[in-house]
């Protein structure tokens, strides 16, 4: 069960500085009946991911999970537009939210 908790994080990084997680990074907190309590915190910088429930029940992990890259983080100018978006809305600025919402 170990060694398929080990494969799940191989490609994964801490998104804060960009180490790898390895042995180090997972802490068991609980193991019963095919279903592991762990912790994954950042072995470089300390960043703490949480604990999450992992059930196994018989599964074999072959390999590792997917990394897919997310959208580009904002930046200054998406900030500006924003702003200035919430700034130009009038008294019909309901009229911008989708239909199912009002």
């Amino acid at each position: 069960m170990e060694k398929n908790l080990k494969v799940l994080f191989e490609n994964l990084c801490c998104s804060v500085c960009k180490t790898g997680f390895d042995e180090n990074s997972i802490s068991i907190k609980r193991s019963e009946n095919g279903l592991l309590v762990v912790q994954l915190v950042c072995s470089n910088c300390g960043k703490s991911f949480g604990v999450a429930f992992v059930g196994f029940s018989g599964i074999e992990v072959k390999e590792p999970l997917e990394v897919v890259e997310g959208p580009d983080p904002i930046n200054y100018d998406d900030v500006i537009d924003a702003h200035r978006f919430i700034q130009s809305l009038d008294e019909h600025w309901q009229d911008h939210l989708p239909k199912n919402l009002t």
